[in-house]
């Protein structure tokens, strides 16, 4: 008989994901583990812009695509540190492979997306698409 590890959270949070396509999935138990950065979205005047708290994460290793009016943000951290005295060895390490989706809204410049990354930062700028203001043309009723 095969014992399983019973959490009565499961499936709602695999219902989670597939609705709003965002809230990472539960990792199996041989995968490397999943952790979620946090996000912050803003908008100004001529862009929307997403920061997203990447901390000892390298530029080679975050992949931002463009796919079916989602941005998709995703990349994998690896830590390992290690420390020797005289009379101890210590190693310590952990890894961790994240996404993140957004939907992008319609009024965004898709060819002119910029991303950058500085202290751990990833700051992702979507420029908006300048849509002229037509005059409103009134026409008289005869």
């Amino acid at each position: 008989m095969l014992v399983t590890r019973f959490n009565p959270y499961k499936e709602l949070k695999e219902l989670e994901s597939r609705l709003f396509n965002y809230y990472p999935t539960e990792a199996n138990e041989s995968s490397i583990s999943a952790f979620s950065p946090t996000v912050s979205t803003r908008e100004g005047e001529f862009a929307y812009h997403i920061e997203v708290d990447l901390p000892g994460i390298k530029k080679e290793d975050i992949h931002i695509d463009l796919k079916e009016n989602q941005i998709i943000i995703s990349g994998e951290r690896s830590f390992k540190e290690e420390r020797q005295e005289k009379d101890y060895y210590k190693v310590e390490s952990s890894y961790g492979k994240f996404q993140r989706s957004f939907a992008l809204p319609e009024n965004v410049d898709v060819e002119n997306i910029e991303a950058s990354s500085e202290n751990g930062v990833l700051e992702v700028v979507l420029p908006k698409l300048k849509i002229e203001k037509t005059e409103v043309k009134k026409i008289e009723v005869k």
